[in-house]
């Protein structure tokens, strides 16, 4: 009925259905954010020890930090979220050349490809509109004496032009963001997840193609699942060429800048992480949230194989963590995650003695092959496209060491737990020398007894018992 009172046709009726249905399940996806910390990603239902504000970009505010003021509950107007979009965009994105390499990776975490390019996100003069375009290098001479130079041929690709309130496919929240989930003309799905970080960043694409159950044939039915088949990560950094291992030991990056290619021990992940959330939901908006303890639950940069056996997960040289499912199903959003160490602690007796080391974090759910259904005649008419169902983006600082963290220690007090008491085994017997050989007794007179001497009775009682053979003194020789 209040479908039918807003002009809503009968048949468009069960699109929108869908579409709800859909965030519903998708909102049931996520697990919650530690009680004292932060907040439910998609319904934004605040935890009762954290007042729920809308969050509003920090005048100056660098690094992904964050201001809160406003009315507990308040959703910002199109109009604002699209100003606070464009802001972040400029701020954390649009500066110029990002150069670095694009490595792909296939569905076993081979390397199947690598290229220098470069995204360019440049502003116009008055800053209300950037150009993006990639650029390629497609051949390249070394010149081999020191008054030549190299010399590089490039091909530049022009992708799109954003505007305020026309970022196309692409959202942003802190120094994170992510584009799409977008259809190529292949039929797969695209999703990318950047984080940035000073003069530098990392972007992961993740790309899914449709596949079919076993034993039916490809394109006779509609796709049932979109099951991964390319990751694409890619360190940029604002530098005169792309990072490499030896140019940040010829020129190592300053406080403040990431160094790619360093040394990440994995029990650096598991540390006490403290700072901001920005989230973001289509019911909700955007949100700040402050993290002042992260529980194991959430913690999942310290889980590099993921939550589950359905999911896909790397984790790369200098801090890099992706992990993404495996194989997207209708009714079912997935959690396309991007974990970045940008920096470690600075170094003591240093002028920046006491910085602590980061941690970056990104997180989208997306929703994929969700069924339009005729409804009167029963029939599956197509998919809906992919679309973005959350996004949360985490700066944090490292506080302080986990206590109780060995994972060794809890793997034996779960054993304890389950063990059995253990069987106290009999202490080793010390082999005896074997008997000395003694004089032959002399006979004994016709019908009297026998001697008892020399003769060795076994334990248990003196009735029914025959003497020893010698077999005893033969086992005890043969031990010694």
């Amino acid at each position: 009925a209040a479908a039918a009172a807003r002009g809503v046709s009968r048949s468009s009726l069960p699109l929108l259905l869908i579409v709800v249905a859909a965030t519903a399940r998708c909102a049931s996806s996520f697990s919650p954010l530690p009680a004292s910390a932060v907040v439910d990603r998609r319904c934004g239902s605040p935890p009762t020890t954290t007042t729920t504000t809308t969050l509003r970009m920090a005048e100056g505010g660098g690094g992904g930090g964050v201001s809160m003021p406003g009315m507990p509950g308040e959703k910002m107007s199109k109009e604002e979220d699209d100003e606070v979009q464009w802001d972040l965009f400029k701020r954390h994105h649009a500066k110029g050349s990002w150069r670095g390499t694009w490595t792909s990776y296939d569905y076993m975490g081979d390397v199947v490809d690598s290229t220098i390019a470069s995204v360019n996100l440049n502003l116009d003069d008055e800053a209300k509109s950037a150009e993006h375009s990639h650029t390629f290098v497609t051949s390249s001479k070394v010149s081999d004496c020191q008054t030549c130079f190299d010399s590089t041929e490039t091909k530049t690709l022009p992708v799109a032009t954003y505007t305020p309130g026309d970022l196309r496919k692409a959202r942003y929240a802190s120094v994170a963001s992510v584009t799409g989930p977008s259809l190529l003309r292949s039929g797969a799905m695209s999703t990318e997840l950047a984080l940035t970080h000073g003069d530098g960043r990392v972007r992961v694409t993740f790309q899914h193609a449709p596949v079919w159950e076993k034993g039916i044939e490809p394109g006779s039915c509609p796709p049932q699942g979109l099951k991964l088949f390319r990751t694409t990560v890619s360190r940029e950094a604002l530098r005169p060429g792309p990072p490499t291992a030896e140019s940040e030991a010829s020129n190592p990056p300053p406080r403040g800048d990431p160094k790619f290619f360093r040394p990440i021990p994995p029990f650096f992940w598991h540390k006490k992480w403290a700072g901001t959330s920005w989230t973001w939901g289509p019911s909700t908006g955007d949100r700040g949230w402050r993290i002042e303890e992260m529980d194991e639950m959430d913690a999942w940069h310290g889980r590099p194989t993921g939550d589950h056996m359905g999911v896909w997960s790397m984790r790369l040289p200098g801090g890099i963590l992706v992990q993404c499912p495996r194989v997207f199903t209708g009714g079912e959003a997935g959690l396309c995650r991007l974990a970045w160490l940008p920096e470690d602690d600075a170094p003591p007796g240093t002028a920046e003695d006491g910085d602590p080391a980061r941690l970056l974090r990104a997180e989208a759910s997306v929703l994929a092959l969700e069924p339009v259904i005729d409804e009167e005649e029963d029939l599956l008419l197509g998919f809906y496209p992919p679309s973005l169902g959350s996004l949360r983006c985490d700066v944090l600082r490292k506080v302080g060491e986990l206590e109780d963290a060995s994972m060794l220690k809890k793997l034996m007090e779960m054993d304890k737990d389950d063990a059995v008491a253990p069987v106290k085994e009999a202490a080793p017997q010390v082999p005896q020398p074997p008997p000395q050989p003694s004089a032959p007794a002399p006979a004994a007179a016709k019908g009297s007894a026998p001697s008892s001497e020399g003769v060795t009775k076994k334990e248990g009682g003196d009735k029914g018992e025959e003497p020893d053979s010698g077999l005893d003194a033969i086992r005890r020789s043969l031990k010694f």
